[in-house]
């Protein structure tokens, strides 16, 4: 099993990932790794590493996309980055699978027109791993496809069930449909078309209202791009403004610094199964390959995870069952 990795993607390239990558071949035996970007500045990173060399490939892309660059434009003008570079040696069956800490939108549209979608599926979709009560669920989509069809949205309920049970590990992952309330004749003309297709999945709870979505009422939470993209960006705005307005009021009620520093160090704890590194990153589903992204800050340890998700992705066939599923 070989993944390549954005050496060159991500706020802190290329230590992060080059660690991370690094990090996933302790975790893997047979892992091997290949990283691309700058090659002189990615040796000059790993000089300063112990590390199985045999297991290592450095694979040249001298131009670096920008975490702020227009995606098309970027993708159109620098070939050589590390990005379409690492896509394209995945297209020609080089490696198996290339995750990156780079720029969402590049990466995205990179892989659409590098790797091409999957025999029947109209659009590919990007999914996030969301936090509830009960554990991870994953939402799909969180903003690739802004404008959708019934037809998209049953392809996104049907990609994502099988990404849940498959790689998330949910042995019968229930789907839900994002809406205005529970009741099947609720919603537009869209979601109550998209109702209809997702009753042939045997685990289709119906609609979900946004209330649920914490309390972990479905593993998979199918919407557009715009809703999705919403609550991921307002999942990520809570844990700031939780502390913004517990510590005024910890404080007004006596408590010390150190104590206020332990209270949210046990809410750290009680959250740890919401961080995000334990994933590393989110995949884009219907496009003919492997294909990951993780948050621009990415620590080594996501990026650890990254890389072992995106072999399970691999190891898992998960791209012939997704063309099975929408046959």
């Amino acid at each position: 099993m070989k993944i390549a990795v954005d050496a060159a993607g991500g706020d802190f390239y290329p230590e992060n990932p080059v660690k991370g990558a690094l990090e996933a071949l302790e975790a893997n035996d047979i892992l091997k790794v290949v990283l691309v970007g700058p090659e002189k500045v990615i040796q000059k990173e790993l000089s300063g590493c112990d590390y199985p060399v045999e297991r290592v490939e450095v694979f040249d892309a001298p131009e670096v996309i920008g975490m702020n660059e227009s995606p098309a434009q970027a993708v159109k003008s620098k070939p050589d980055s590390s990005i379409v570079k690492g896509l394209g040696i995945h297209h020609k069956g080089m490696v198996d699978g290339f995750v990156s800490a780079g720029n969402t939108g590049a990466l995205m549209a990179a892989s659409a027109f590098i790797l091409g979608r999957l025999d029947g599926i109209i659009r590919p979709t990007i999914a996030s791993y969301y936090p509830t009560i009960k554990g991870m669920s994953l939402m799909i989509d969180v903003g690739a496809n802004l404008e959708v069809r019934p037809e998209m949205l049953f392809q996104f309920g049907s990609m994502g069930n099988i990404y849940a049970r498959d790689i998330m590990g949910i042995e019968t992952p229930r789907v839900g449909l994002l809406n205005v309330g529970e009741e099947k004749e609720k919603g537009t003309e869209l979601l109550k078309k998209t109702y209809a297709m997702l009753e042939v999945l045997p685990s289709f709870v119906g609609n979900v209202e946004g209330r649920d979505i914490l309390l972990g009422k479905a593993d998979v939470y199918v919407c557009d791009g715009i809703i999705g993209n919403i609550l991921l960006k307002y999942g990520e705005s809570i844990p700031d403004a939780f502390k913004t307005l517990f510590i005024p009021v910890l404080q007004k009620n006596g408590m010390s610094e150190d104590e206020i520093k332990k209270f949210f160090g046990m809410m750290a704890q009680a959250l740890s199964p919401f961080d995000y590194q334990r994933v590393g990153g989110v995949p884009f589903l219907g496009v003919n390959g492997i294909s990951m992204v993780g948050h621009g800050g990415s620590s080594p340890r996501a990026i650890k995870n990254m890389i072992l998700n995106a072999v399970k992705m691999a190891e898992s066939n998960i791209n012939k069952k997704i063309i099975a599923s929408v046959a």
